[in-house]
């Protein structure tokens, strides 16, 4: 998939979530194989105040790997000065959030809000284009609509892309909606058909299995997916879509030895790249993110909360993870991506066409 000049060589991208995709979490799931991840959504104008909190979360992946910076605000000067301060940590594409459904984010006329302003987004994509080199993109992610009455991602997509935007996201589900009820596939059906073909649209909403991925692949024509909550302690998931679109056989579900190692890894992230003061909080979120599912996740996720000390709450969870890989047991949690529907995954193609009207479409 090209954005713009930028080449994602896998068809899968990590979503930005808030308290969720910091440096560690975004690296395991490069590890497993995903196309590129981005940052949690930040503001601008934190950034642009130098809140010390905020730039600290703006980190450039490891070892040279591609990543994008998502930011939020309804200010053209503090979102372009931003996306000066992510060009210059190195980010390969700059998001504008105007998806994000949380009341505090939706009180400041930011988020999904801007939705219901698209002259202001048009503004912002426009302040945010400009602040840029040509090489990096600007992209921006939204949600279906404001509500069930004002479902107009398909006019707002287009409008950001005659802004300048290289790349629409589209969560199919409304900005009332929050995270209840189901994302709709054919809003992001709507929005493929009405954006030029030759930029980019990821579905996102619901993808928490192999299946789930090629459903949303197939019933929009979206050219990617973008996965969040689905990938809460199961980057396996990254790796099986890659292993799936190049066509090669899947390996199973991890076993708790595979689920500890991916743990410890994880902790090993935090040690380096966490502050002292909140790697407890974190390792209490990895905790209960690996063990989903398992016999006895629940007792230690509660136990989970008594530990004052990590290393004491590393080793019972190591342990954990140890006897079940002793006993034989399973690893298998809710976010099974290995299940029936999987199994009849050869009758879908590998390699996905847009969807017939896309192909017709006009550039703006």
């Amino acid at each position: 998939m090209r954005i713009a000049n930028l080449v994602v060589d896998t068809e899968v991208l990590l979503a930005p979530m808030a308290a969720v995709t910091d440096l560690p979490f975004r690296t395991i799931c490069e590890e497993h194989g995903v196309g590129l991840t981005i940052t949690e959504f930040l503001s601008a104008s934190a950034l642009c105040a130098g809140a010390q909190k905020t730039v600290d979360k703006m980190t450039p992946s490891l070892n040279g790997r591609r990543f994008g910076v998502q930011i939020f605000g309804r200010e053209p000067e503090a979102l372009a000065q931003a996306a000066q301060m992510a060009r210059d940590i190195g980010a390969a594409l700059v998001d504008i959030n105007m998806g994000c459904p949380a009341k505090r984010v939706v009180a400041g006329a930011c988020g999904s809000a801007l939705m219901k302003e698209p002259e202001l987004a048009q503004e912002l994509v426009r302040a945010v284009r400009r602040a840029l080199p040509e090489q990096i993109p600007v992209t921006v992610k939204h949600r279906a609509g404001w509500d069930d009455r004002h479902l107009n991602a398909p006019e707002f997509a287009c409008a950001m892309v005659e802004a300048g935007a290289a790349m629409i996201t589209v969560h199919g589900r409304t900005r009332t909606q929050g995270f209840s009820g189901r994302s709709s596939l054919e809003i992001i059906k709507k929005v493929r058909q009405s954006v030029p073909s030759q930029v980019p649209v990821i579905g996102n909403g619901d993808v928490v299995s192999l299946a789930d991925y090629q459903r949303m692949r197939q019933e929009t024509g979206c050219d990617a997916v973008m996965i969040g909550r689905g990938a809460l302690g199961n980057p396996w998931l990254f790796r099986d879509i890659r292993l799936w679109l190049a066509g090669q056989p899947l390996p199973g579900a991890p076993s708790p030895a595979e689920r500890r190692a991916v743990f410890l890894r994880h902790v090993e992230l935090m040690r380096q790249h966490t502050v002292e003061k909140r790697i407890l909080h974190e390792l209490r979120k990895a905790v209960a993110w690996y063990s989903k599912g398992m016999p006895g996740s629940a007792e230690l996720r509660d136990n989970s909360r008594t530990p004052s000390d990590p290393e004491d709450l590393i080793a019972v969870t190591a342990q954990f993870f140890a006897d079940h890989a002793d006993r034989g047991g399973s690893a298998t949690g809710r976010r099974e991506p290995y299940s029936s529907a999987t199994s009849s995954s050869a009758a879908i193609p590998r390699s996905f066409a847009p969807a017939p009207a896309a192909l017709g479409s006009e550039p703006l």
